[in-house]
């Protein structure tokens, strides 16, 4: 039967953008396990991924052999990389009193680093690979059917931390001992927490003044949500 046991869920305190030159650790690089049977309209999910104990090939949609079994709202070139910070699964793992097994939220990289912490545009190379952040994850009802909580969307959200997606901007090999280093950043100060904390006005026209001048280009699925933001300054 699902938990619905009430959690206290604790918003995830504020941080600075990461800054060029960073580095973090890959704690573990995860791909599709199996399909699962899930109750929503596509009747399976592939959510499940599991870490690999071997070097994996990443192009532009992914990484080869992964797959979205949903892929009206999932995966895609804005999408094709998820990566969820190990602080966090921790942090869920003592808020849920289960275990978070690496890939078990549905994510590519289990990362050391604060990766909500990343400025949407940020750009950064892993392994012989390099990739942009392009927003955060949107969190759905299969995940809460596969958490076994009618309620996690809620919960998950109060959280405030995410994820990140990136698309690939130069395919490559990739394994767990590679690390991540931020090349670059566009500058405009909004990180993917910020704007999941509050998708405000101001945050919206530093996305697309950023855009303006050549040093983001904005993901569709985030691009609606920022522009209706950008027209709330100006109703």
């Amino acid at each position: 039967m699902p938990d619905v046991e009430t959690i206290k869920v604790t918003r995830a305190v504020s941080e600075p953008a990461i800054a060029e030159g960073a580095c973090m650790d890959v704690v573990a690089v995860c791909t599709m396990a199996d399909v699962h049977a899930d109750d929503g309209a596509v009747g399976v999910t592939a959510i499940d991924k599991r870490p690999t104990s071997f070097p994996v090939t990443v192009h532009a949609l992914g990484i080869r052999g992964d797959i979205q079994a949903d892929r009206k709202h999932h995966g895609g070139a804005d999408k094709a990389l998820y990566a969820f910070a190990q602080a966090e699964a921790e942090y869920w793992s003592a808020v849920l009193k289960r275990e978070i097994p690496f890939g078990f939220f549905g994510e590519n990289l289990r990362v050391s680093g604060s990766v909500d912490a990343f400025e949407f545009g940020a750009r950064i190379r892993l392994g012989e690979v390099e990739m942009e952040a392009t927003g955060p994850r949107t969190p759905c009802m299969t995940f809460a059917r596969w958490m076994g909580r009618p309620r996690f969307v809620k919960e998950f959200s109060r959280r405030g931390r995410h994820g990140v997606y990136f698309r690939v901007l130069k395919a490559g090999k990739i394994e767990t001992k590679d690390r991540i280093e931020v090349v670059s950043t566009p500058g405009h100060g909004v990180t993917i927490a910020d704007w999941v904390a509050e998708p405000t006005a101001e945050r919206a026209e530093a996305l697309l003044e950023s855009q303006r001048a050549g040093r983001l280009s904005i993901a569709d699925y985030v691009a609606k949500h920022v522009n209706a933001a950008a027209g709330r300054r100006n109703a």
